[in-house]
């Protein structure tokens, strides 16, 4: 018999990075979910993040993103680092810029990995790194007619 490491499904993925995008179109669950789908994946953690209305104790309105032309490119930085120390068979990172209501979807990751301890792990990695290391910014709009910038 075989070891277990032999297996193709023991072996690192090819390009595990399936999706990177910052954009300014609605982002969906599903297409983030389906591009980290892995047969050799045993648990998949994805992440949504979508627009609240309260933020330190004052109602939000309407927010907005807005980023650094270097944004794609750190994203694919914080990625790689997420694939390079994690056993990533998949892995897949939207974020939205331009106006958003509440309620709307701001951004989705997902990493699927052979356990789930993994893949939970790695998520959080990149949604917290993406939050720290790539340059988009909120604007957000309260309802007393203040406005705020968080992260720049």
């Amino acid at each position: 018999m075989a070891s277990t490491h032999s297996h193709p499904g023991e072996q690192p993925a090819q390009d595990p990075i399936r999706l990177l995008a910052i954009r300014d179109t609605p982002i969906t669950v599903d297409e983030v979910f389906r591009a980290v789908g892995d047969d050799a994946a045993g648990g998949t953690a994805l992440f949504v993040g979508t627009v609240r209305n309260h933020d330190g104790g004052a109602d939000v309105d309407a927010l907005g993103y807005s980023c650094h032309p270097s944004a794609e490119a750190e994203l694919r930085r914080v990625a790689e680092k997420v694939v390079a120390g994690h056993p990533v068979r998949a892995l897949a990172a939207v974020h939205r810029v331009g106006d958003l209501a509440v309620g709307d979807l701001a951004v989705v990751v997902a990493v699927s990995c052979p356990h789930r301890a993994e893949a939970f792990e790695a998520c959080r990695k990149l949604i917290d790194d993406l939050k720290h290391e790539v340059p988009i910014w909120k604007h957000q709009k309260f309802s007393d007619g203040t406005e705020e910038w968080v992260g720049a």
